[in-house]
């Protein structure tokens, strides 16, 4: 990266943090209360290295194959992984274990093949439980009426750490459009946290991004996952 492309980045990360900080002496809480996830979708292993040594907590990729490229050149400079797109079952093997928290596990099915693959590799895996929150079809993720379900089958899998929810709201029409569904996520997050113990701790409220993640915290987040704010708009190879 040139210097002017890292000086661009340093300013969008003070710029983002400066908002969270905003957000969070509105909200009454304490800016140190909520992660930065740099969503890092498209971005290459030197771009990411260099976003490693800023104010940044950890990582987030949606893509496997990304994830392992980076992960093998090293590009986090050792903050925290996560990994938080649609995880595929066959693809399950490669992110675990290598992420430290999968975000999007939001079926059943996905819950159980990652158990199994943590049992094989000897680990527990820490996981975000995805809630689609809007009832869209073109998301994954279980309903919120399915929770309760959903954690008592984690119970029954020790190679889990069940550490809280993730979820992805509608695309919001209009500023503030999202903070029904975020206020919604924060009583299913509150209800959860009523019944925890075991295997099970709702400890992250996982959402906002680049768009809305000022009223995520407002509504109770405590990891933001945010890439075009920090990074700048996304360049998508020729299809």
């Amino acid at each position: 990266m040139t210097a002017e492309e890292i000086r661009r980045m340093e300013e969008r990360v003070a710029q983002v943090r400066a908002e969270m900080e905003r957000a969070c002496r509105a909200a009454g809480r304490a800016p140190g209360e909520v992660l930065l996830c740099a969503a890092s979708k498209t971005q290459n292993s030197e771009t990411v290295r260099t976003a490693a040594a800023l104010d940044i907590d950890l990582f987030g990729e949606n893509r496997v194959q990304e994830l392992c490229e980076k992960y093998a050149a090293g590009a986090y400079g050792g903050k925290p992984l996560h990994f938080i797109g649609h995880l595929q079952t066959n693809k399950v093997r490669q992110v675990v274990g290598r992420a430290c928290m999968i975000e999007s596990v939001g079926s059943h099915r996905l819950l159980e093949c990652v158990a199994a693959e943590a049992q094989k590799q000897g680990i527990r895996q820490d996981i975000l439980v995805e809630i689609n929150i809007g009832a869209e079809a073109s998301k994954s993720g279980i309903a919120p009426e399915e929770l309760p379900g959903l954690l008592e089958c984690a119970h029954a899998l020790p190679s889990l750490r069940v550490r809280g929810l993730m979820s992805i709201p509608p695309a919001a029409d209009a500023p503030g459009a999202s903070r029904p569904y975020f206020a919604q996520m924060r009583g299913l997050f509150e209800r959860a946290q009523a019944a925890q113990g075991g295997n099970v701790s709702m400890e992250y409220l996982s959402m906002g991004m680049s768009a809305d993640f000022a009223d995520a915290i407002l509504e109770g987040a405590n990891l933001v996952r945010v890439g075009t704010a920090l990074f700048g708009a996304r360049s998508y190879p020729a299809q």
